[in-house]
């Protein structure tokens, strides 16, 4: 608008040119819609910061002023194909710079109006008042009645196929078969069933994750507690054997590393990793070895090779196929070891995203083992994958025939972790000396009893406040119910708690001690959800169902709980630093069990403790730490 007006009064009186007439009408309209657009955008943003999230009394206006917005897209529209007209008119002879700066106008103009359509398209809910039926007290009173029944029926299934042509289109990318079918429904389900019973924006959530940082940084200061950390010393036999497992699992771990192939090996090496890929890789593709699917110039299988240390002969099978459902992986001779190793690739592309997602339960029966335990439907069809591959295919077979006394070791990281523990499970009985090791497995895997059962065998590494281990459907339920506590309960309008929320995670400080209704109320009080969080919800939750005293004591949970494999070994930074980097950051490692792990942790950390990197390094400065007592 102020480039706009410039031109105007610069070239004022100068449009006599051929075509200047229209020109003059042109910018002179423009001016008044692009300052109307102003005024209507600006009142929008005033407006929105009004009030606080639970309380939208203050922005009852904001619906008008978003209506008089979306009538000045029609003469926005009309204007830049006015524009766009008189620019490709070569009837026109104005001078080259007014031209020009209208070319622009028109280009900008239009980029306006096409993001102004995306933004629209992606932030708008289809479902928008149809999710009041919910809430409708007559539909949960009438539900015999087979119009009420239906109404809500209905609802459930629009929202259902909302979520998967969303799904649908953000995986347009890859191709799509029955398996993709079924899949897109089954996470379709388990989002419309998570997000039904809530009224909130991406940026309430936002807003929800900064204050629970906050508020957890305040009550990790002020009431910490001394947590029993186990120091290495000889005397302790558990010490000696959590040193023993550290010393495998750093071992191990670049084996879960390698199966990630040239993005990791890239990712960790960015400045050297191409050049020695391309010298060592692009020569004849190594026959020896079983490799299938795609692996074109050899990156992947190169950057196995320069992770591991291993030579061409010591690799079984390698295979890079993906689908969902099923996940590379590969097979070597580990003679440092004496271990055949199965290392499972863990989460890299949208095929294994979908096997992630694919959260809901199905059982596993073991025979002479347990009658029944539930695990993650989507990895374990991954691990039946892998499994009828290793016997079937005769691949097991083969390694045990080159190296008969070698012992069964299989690992991964993150889905490949969690995939490793329940082909772990299948093949115990075949291989009674096997040993897992999963590195950052997802939290929501295995039912009590199978967790308790892979103790013997399986061993879970975990880093910090990790997001994927304490991933299952009862913590995302618990942290919703947090969010919308401590959102609708904040006294502060939602610009003053992320503009400061952001500085905190940014540039650190003191946690911001934002007034809530919640200040002044006895514990008591707290067991009942507040008007303000009634407001954000749609119906009743689970999540809230659950702080009443006995009303879920009578009904089976929403979500059953499912654990971490084995025992878990939790490796914790020692300083408190907010750095993100730094060379000298020193480790601690102790025992811990699943219960430590039944609560999302939020902090900037909760992504980087994941990455497979963070994971080696953390284990290798455990390891020299150990190697250098011993020598001491």
């Amino acid at each position: 608008w102020i480039g706009i007006l410039a031109l105007y009064t610069v070239h004022k009186g100068q449009f006599n040119c051929p075509g200047g007439e229209l020109l003059h009408s042109y910018l002179l309209v423009l001016l008044i819609l692009l300052a109307s657009i102003i005024c209507a955008l600006s009142a929008l943003v005033y407006i929105s910061m009004q009030g606080t999230i639970s309380n939208p009394g203050p922005r009852k206006s904001l619906p008008k002023l978003l209506y008089t917005r979306l009538l000045l897209c029609l003469p926005e529209f009309i204007w830049a194909v006015v524009g766009a007209v008189w620019v490709s008119d070569s009837s026109v002879h104005c001078e080259k710079t007014v031209i020009n700066v209208v070319i622009g106008t028109v280009i900008a103009s239009w980029v306006i109006i096409i993001f102004t359509i995306i933004g629209a398209v992606i932030v708008f809910d289809p479902l928008g008042g149809k999710k009041t039926f919910y809430l409708t007290d007559s539909v949960n009173r009438n539900l015999e009645s087979s119009q009420s029944g239906q109404l809500l029926y209905n609802v459930k299934n629009t929202a259902t196929r909302v979520w998967e042509k969303r799904i649908r289109l953000l995986c347009c990318c890859i191709v799509q078969d029955d398996d993709h079918r079924v899949a897109f429904t089954s996470i379709a389900e388990l989002f419309r069933t998570y997000f039904s019973d809530t009224d909130l924006v991406p940026s309430d959530i936002a807003a929800g994750l900064t204050l629970l940082h906050q508020e957890q940084d305040k009550m990790e200061s002020c009431l910490k507690e001394p947590e029993e950390v186990l120091c290495h010393s000889s005397s302790s036999l558990v010490t000696d054997d959590l040193d023993i497992e550290l010393e495998n699992a750093a071992h191990y771990m670049l084996f879960a590393a390698a199966a990630y192939g040239w993005p990791y090996y890239i990712y960790t090496s960015p400045f050297t990793a191409l050049c020695k890929l391309s010298g060592d890789c692009c020569g004849s593709r190594p026959t020896d070895s079983d490799i299938t699917g795609s692996d074109r110039h050899n990156f992947h299988f190169g950057s196995i090779l320069k992770i591991t240390g291993l030579q061409y002969r010591d690799f079984i099978h390698i295979s890079f196929h993906n689908k969902i459902y099923e996940i590379p992986f590969f097979v070597a001779l580990d003679h440092k070891k004496e271990a055949i190793v199965v290392a499972v690739r863990g989460t890299l592309s949208f095929e294994d995203i979908l096997t992630d997602l694919s959260a809901d339960c199905e059982d596993l029966t073991l025979e002479d083992v347990l009658e029944n335990g539930f695990v993650h439907k989507g990895i374990t069809q991954a691990a039946n994958y892998i499994y009828r591959k290793l016997i079937n295919d005769g691949i097991l077979n083969q390694a045990f025939t080159i190296a008969p006394e070698y012992k069964l070791v299989i690992v991964g990281h993150s889905l490949g972790g969690g995939t490793a523990s329940i082909l772990a499970i299948m093949l115990r009985n075949s291989f009674p000396t096997l040993r897992c090791y999963a590195f950052s497995p997802p939290g929501g895997l295995l039912s009590k009893s199978l967790a308790d059962y892979t103790k013997h065998f399986t061993v879970s590494v975990i880093v910090g406040k990790d997001l994927v281990a304490r991933l299952s459907m009862p913590n995302m339920e618990d942290l919703k119910r947090r969010i919308v506590r401590i959102v609708a309960n904040c006294n502060r309008p939602k610009y003053q708690i992320l503009l400061r929320g952001c500085w905190y995670e940014v540039f650190g400080g003191d946690p911001d001690n934002f007034p809530t209704e919640l200040d002044g109320r006895n514990q008591d009080a707290l067991t009942q959800p507040l008007l303000a969080e009634e407001s954000l919800m749609v119906h009743r939750s689970p999540s809230y169902s659950a702080l009443e005293n006995e009303s879920h004591l009578n009904s089976p949970p929403r979500y059953p709980h499912l654990y971490l494999p084995g025992k878990i070994i939790h490796i914790v930074e020692e300083s408190s630093s907010r750095r993100l980097c730094s060379s000298d950051i020193k480790y601690t490692a102790r025992w811990s069990n699943e219960t430590v792990f039944s609560s999302i942790l939020i902090s900037p950390k909760m992504v980087t403790d994941h990455m497979p990197d963070v994971v080696l390094k953390a284990l290798n400065s455990l390891s020299q730490d150990h190697g250098s007592c011993i020598s001491c």
